[in-house]
């Protein structure tokens, strides 16, 4: 049965009670005492932990819709006791041996309180602890005999968790950038700065990730343990055997392998993505910072200040007459030398600055007509034949081309040229070629193939 159907209807009004946060402190530190104490605690315990709780801040306990004329007479500590015990959050259980009352935390109230604790707390960083327990799990799973998929099902499990970590970080970062524009002084962005961002992402989040390199120091061993573990053939035989003697059939275990692999290619991603952002944001700092410190005699935070006061005022149209008559906002040349707005060249003057930048300084007129000759001289078709009449397969491979005349030696050439193209039918392998000397020609042993 799901825990899910075990949890009382009144469970949920805790969300919306006048005094939530004072009873989830209570339930944080009930449940630390909890722990304490072998996870056993008597009705009188928890009064104590609730009156020092409540000793040493102070709450204001506000009066409950469904609460009674006699429970107002009690304690503090006793209406959130009995309050938390009426709604499910906590259970009562009656010792009759020790003539003992009993406060226990159900399971389902047990994960709620766990996620009140992320809330709160700044426990071991996550990207810190899962990509040590990948690590650790698959090495056992990889020499030690005893183990079964479970152990790679708990590898995982906790890839997924570091990559729920990390998205996380990245979809925290819209607040950060929200937070840098509701600054408006150079004192306050500087704090906002280094005090916030600085603080909570790069010394606790994006330091661990790229100052200490600690996801780096095991992602070279777990892909090495990953590999050695697929092509191990015999290994993975046995591991199925003893998983069909188990009764564990649910996945494969290259299929899991081949989840875990995919994780960690994500979680490369997300880092990539968190470089991105911890870029955009470094710059926006910059930017803002600059704004502000010359916002009083830079141009454009002139500019920037009469737009906004414009759009402020209830007479904008009157507002904007008068200063057309001032300055003339049409024209950007008037307000600064440096303009605003630079207005883009046309396609021909773009074309043509284009073409003078592909010549090679090196390259003289001589060679420059010789090279427009060259591509003149042999058409799209006729490349194309080349490379079809030496292909052998789906590869034609350069190094086994017999390159004796000028005629084969520029087709080559032309056919690298027509590889780089996007509609090209062909593609270069990229790898590093061996040079190859034949007929008194040097040229790189290239290999072609078919684009798909």
């Amino acid at each position: 049965m799901q825990m899910r159907f075990e949890v009382p209807d009144t469970f949920w009004s805790l969300f919306r009670s006048v005094n939530r946060d004072v009873y989830i402190e209570a339930l944080l530190t009930i449940n630390e005492e909890y722990q304490y104490n072998n996870y056993f605690l008597t009705r009188e315990a928890c009064i104590q932990v609730l009156s020092d709780m409540n000793a040493k801040k102070r709450f204001e306990l506000q009066r409950e819709e469904d609460e009674t004329e006699f429970d107002m007479l009690e304690t503090p500590s006793s209406r959130i006791l009995n309050w938390l015990l009426r709604k499910g959050w906590l259970k009562r259980i009656e010792d009759y041996n020790t003539l003992a009352t009993n406060i226990v935390i159900p399971d389902y109230s047990a994960i709620f309180i766990d996620a009140f604790e992320r809330l709160t707390s700044e426990d071991m960083e996550e990207t810190e602890i899962y990509i040590q327990n990948v690590y650790a799990t698959l090495f056992s799973f990889k020499n030690d005999y005893r183990v079964n998929l479970n152990m790679l099902r708990t590898a995982l499990i906790n890839t997924r968790r570091l990559n729920k970590a990390l998205q996380d970080m990245l979809h925290n970062m819209d607040k950060f950038f929200a937070r840098l524009l509701d600054q408006k002084s150079y004192g306050e962005l500087l704090k906002e700065h280094l005090e916030g961002y600085v603080e909570e992402i790069v010394r606790k989040k994006y330091h661990i990730l790229k100052t200490s390199d600690n996801f780096y120091i095991y992602k070279m061993d777990i892909k090495k343990v990953l590999r050695d573990m697929r092509e191990d053939e015999e290994w993975i035989e046995t591991v199925r055997n003893r998983s069909r003697a188990q009764g564990d059939t649910r996945e494969d275990v290259l299929d899991l392998l081949d989840m875990i692999e995919r994780g960690f290619d994500d979680i490369e991603h997300r880092i990539s993505n968190m470089d991105k952002e911890h870029t955009k944001y470094v710059r926006a700092t910059v930017t803002r910072l600059n704004y502000l410190l010359n916002g009083e005699t830079d141009t454009k935070g002139l500019v920037v200040q009469l737009l906004n006061r414009m759009a402020a005022s209830d007479n904008c149209e009157e507002m904007l007459k008068c200063t057309g008559q001032k300055m003339n906002l049409s024209l950007l040349e008037m307000i600064s030398e440096k303009f605003l707005y630079k207005r883009r060249k046309g396609r021909q003057d773009f074309i043509s600055q284009m073409a003078q930048e592909e010549v090679l300084e090196d390259l003289d007129r001589d060679d420059v007509l010789k090279l427009n000759k060259i591509q003149a001289r042999y058409s799209k078709k006729q490349i194309e034949e080349f490379i079809e009449a030496h292909m052998d397969g789906e590869i034609m491979d350069a190094s086994k081309i017999q390159v004796k005349d000028e005629e084969s030696f520029e087709k080559l050439i032309l056919a690298y040229d027509l590889s780089t193209r996007r509609n090209s039918k062909y593609m270069v392998i990229e790898e590093e070629p061996e040079m190859i000397e034949q007929g008194g020609y040097r040229y790189p042993g290239l290999k072609f193939v078919r684009r798909r």
